[in-house]
């Protein structure tokens, strides 16, 4: 797949953790896994096991015959399965897949997927949380407006909106680190029976834990075909990612606007580029890590509903994971990669940002004239008051059109940034944390 409507993850490398060959591969790495841990066991030769291995390479696999065998079987591991069989040295082929089912193997496949994908998909929110963080520092105590409905409100720091964004990323980290990747192996209907049958009860026991071990998974408590949480963990946690990220993503835009002009993406040859307007710098990244975040919630959605899935195993619940799924990762993926690239790549005005605090003549810091004249003339009548004088201003500077005698400075946007510089260095702290505990 090429990607070409597929902003999202297009060019980023998503792709290739979670394609056909990645999944076969994984499919592959499992019966590996599964013939070894058997042969450590005793319940295989160790011979079989060796030359499962040999023949365990994508090439002995034909992609489009397991797309075809899915209409056949509904689910892409019977073909899979009768292809490597036909690929194993024939003394071994009995040993192919001993005691297992479909779903032992897609699941533990898929978990080995998303791991390969979260674990770029932290590499890049790493990447970004520094640049994140070298923002914080150089523009810890640069005042801007702070904007809520739309509206100026009172004077931020872009060192603490930086530090917002580093904030939320910081919790997609923790999120995507926490989640568990189990093997999955229980056999037609959870009981591990066939496993036993091949071997023993405690062979049986033993086996998931050695899978595990050797594909580098989560052990698994008790087999889950029928309860989805692992899934539904790795959709959270994509969730809380691309949401994060979709934050940082959706302020950019704003914040570029020509007529805003605080913040843009610094420009490249060709990128941003309009096929129609020449005088265009698109802010490329920044719009396709909004896609991402707005394209993936419906696919959260389905994989959180599979979990109400009937029986020991499910007719379509299971089935429905697949595709989205992949979707899903891809997307978490490319929008990591595209945010690594907006961050390192994002220019800071605070020559706009300190114009723009001046388009309301003093209006931005109405909250601290109001506290400064509450003691005077009571909270409420100072409120009026300076209501009436914005409203009535006609252009003029607030304490022109109040004419009252107030402290030096009371209506300087910059001495009115509250504690943001200390919750800045907070974030700071927070980062130097979470990047030493890699």
């Amino acid at each position: 797949m090429s990607g070409v409507l597929a902003p999202a993850w297009a060019g980023t490398g998503a792709e290739a953790l979670v394609d056909d060959r990645a999944l076969l591969t994984a499919m592959l790495a499992t019966e590996v896994a599964l013939a070894e841990a058997q042969a450590e066991l005793g319940v295989i030769p160790a011979s079989a096991a060796a030359a499962i291995r040999a023949a365990a390479v994508p090439e002995h696999l034909d992609p489009a015959a397991l797309a075809a065998g899915v209409r056949e079987t509904a689910n892409p591991v019977v073909a899979f399965v009768a292809g490597l069989t036909a690929a194993v040295d024939p003394g071994a082929a009995e040993y192919v897949h001993r005691g297992s089912t479909s779903q032992d193997i897609l699941d533990t496949a898929l978990m080995l997927l998303c791991r390969s994908t979260l674990d770029q998909i932290v590499r890049d929110l790493q990447k970004t949380a520094g640049s994140l963080a070298g923002h914080v520092r150089a523009h810890r105590d640069t005042p801007m407006a702070g904007r809520t409905l739309t509206q100026h409100a009172v004077p931020v720091t872009f060192g603490l909106k930086a530090a917002t964004w580093l904030h939320g990323l910081l919790d997609a980290v923790e999120r995507v680190r926490r989640v568990s990747l189990p093997v999955s192996l229980g056999g037609a209907a959870g009981t591990l029976a066939a496993y036993q049958e091949y071997g023993s009860a405690e062979a049986a026991l033993r086996l998931p834990d050695l899978v595990a071990r050797r594909l580098g998974l989560a052990p698994q408590e008790l087999p889950w075909h029928g309860v989805r949480t692992p899934i539904a963990d790795v959709a959270a946690a994509l969730l809380v990612t691309t949401g994060a990220l979709g934050k940082i993503a959706a302020d950019v835009l704003v914040l570029s606007r020509t007529e805003i002009g605080e913040v843009t993406e610094a420009p490249a040859p060709g990128r941003g580029a309009s096929s129609a307007m020449p005088q265009k710098h698109n802010p490329v990244f920044s719009t396709l890590v909004a896609t991402a975040a707005r394209q993936l919630p419906p696919l959260a959605v389905v994989l959180f509903g599979s979990m109400a899935a009937e029986d020991e195993r499910s007719a379509g619940a299971w089935h429905a994971e697949w595709q989205p799924l992949r979707d899903a990762l891809r997307i978490a993926a490319g929008a990591a990669a595209n945010a690594a690239c907006l961050a390192a790549s994002l220019r800071v005005s605070p020559a706009a940002m300190a114009a723009n605090l001046r388009l309301t003549r003093g209006a931005i810091v109405s909250e601290r004239v109001n506290a400064v004249l509450a003691p005077t003339l009571g909270k409420a009548a100072a409120k009026r008051l300076l209501a009436e004088a914005t409203a009535g201003a006609g252009g003029r500077e607030l304490a022109e059109v109040l004419d009252v005698d107030l402290p030096p400075g009371v209506f300087d946007p910059a001495a009115y940034t509250g504690l943001a510089g200390p919750l800045a260095d907070r974030a700071l702290a927070r980062y130097d944390v979470v990047k030493e505990s890699r």
